[in-house]
């Protein structure tokens, strides 16, 4: 029998909570998986051990179901502009049932006056979490994932190509988190709330990368050359409209476009590489090239061919015919909230000050 209380992982079967439930129940901890719907991942859970519950993860009635019998949880919002409706009703019902720790996955940029919608949400979640003293809480707040890099990988392994709006190609200013290092980190702080309650980890990959440097990772991964390409903010809506499998929504490519604006601004370079990985998930974080090798390994359609390389120039003559989102439209179309000042990052004092080091640290490193 476990020694460890059952946790509940919701978004089971997402990036992340994948990759948290298969290793917690790999350590001998019974989960509950959270999942939408029962597809081939959720079949993945059930074999690993774990007890998979398919419902509406929206629905405050299926969470409070969800919670019966559990003790800590792993609360993963979707990236959705309804994300901050997920984490009131998770809150609601974590306290309910007497949650003793709950893990949150938050954002590196998350602030009270964002330009971003979703990462305003993501602060009031946070917020909310904390506001039960019986339940600790652990943020795990990484940055711009390396999984997102891989949205372009068919044009980089057919046409030698890697476009993304990240800026001058020679600038360092992201260290990319495989997903699994970031379910590392998650995991370390479930199964340890004692060491972990309160505080705030953003795991990060072992080194600043610049994008030249992501293209060259990609090209040796690949086995050719691949180039980086600085495209528009316009480009890159309509390249996440025209790509398949097509499933972003016009809300979170707008999303999408303010956090392309923050990596140029270099809000990712700040503070990182950090040591979470290790000190937290137990493990070394794992290069970008290791991790776009596992990813080339598992998906055989990026071995290059005559007709690859033709489907990814339809792919790429798709996108140029592709109308751009209008991004100022999808915000009035859908609502959103205004805030009267809105600032990036490093235009906030009050996430200048809780995310750069204060000059005391900074100090005593010069002296070391």
């Amino acid at each position: 029998m476990s020694t460890y209380p059952k946790i509940l992982v919701t978004s089971a079967a997402g990036k992340t909570g994948l990759p948290v439930a298969v290793k917690l129940l790999e350590k001998g901890v019974p989960v509950r998986a959270f999942v939408r719907r029962n597809d081939h991942r959720a079949e993945t859970l059930k074999r690993a051990g774990a007890d998979v519950f398919v419902s509406n993860q929206y629905d405050i009635s299926a969470l409070r179901e969800a919670m019966q019998g559990v003790q800590r949880a792993y609360q993963c919002a979707p990236t959705a502009p309804n994300g901050l409706h997920f984490n009131a009703a998770f809150t609601v019902a974590a306290a309910e049932a007497k949650l003793e720790h709950v893990v949150t996955l938050g954002q590196w940029l998350s602030s009270a006056n964002h330009p971003s919608l979703f990462t305003r949400e993501v602060y009031l979640s946070d917020a909310l979490a904390r506001l039960r003293p019986a339940m600790t809480v652990t943020s795990v707040d990484p940055g711009w994932f390396a999984d997102n890099y891989l949205l372009m990988i068919d044009f980089a392994a057919h046409l030698g190509l890697f476009t993304m709006p990240l800026g001058l190609g020679d600038e360092k200013k992201n260290a990319p988190p495989s997903n699994e290092d970031i379910a590392q980190v998650v995991v370390g702080a479930l199964l340890d709330p004692k060491t972990h309650a309160g505080k705030r980890y953003r795991p990060t990959g072992p080194e600043l990368l610049s994008p030249n440097e992501i293209a060259e990772a990609m090209g040796r991964a690949l086995g050719r050359k691949v180039k980086y390409l600085d495209i528009s903010e316009k480009m890159m809506t309509k390249a996440l409209r025209a790509i398949p499998p097509n499933n972003y929504s016009e809300a979170a490519v707008s999303q999408l476009a303010i956090y392309a604006k923050e990596y140029r601004r270099g809000a990712f370079a700040l503070n990182a590489p950090t040591q979470d990985v290790s000190s937290v998930g137990g493990r070394e974080p794992e290069a970008f090239e290791d991790i776009v090798r596992r990813h080339v390994a598992a998906h055989p359609n990026l071995k290059q061919s005559f007709g690859r390389r033709l489907s990814a120039l339809a792919g790429f003559l798709k996108i140029l015919g592709t109308p751009a989102l209008d991004l100022a439209r999808v915000e009035r179309k859908r609502d959103y909230v205004e805030i009267k000042q809105p600032r990036f990052c490093q235009e906030s004092k009050e996430w200048t000050q809780t995310h750069t080091p204060q000059p005391r640290i900074l100090k005593n490193l010069e002296s070391a």
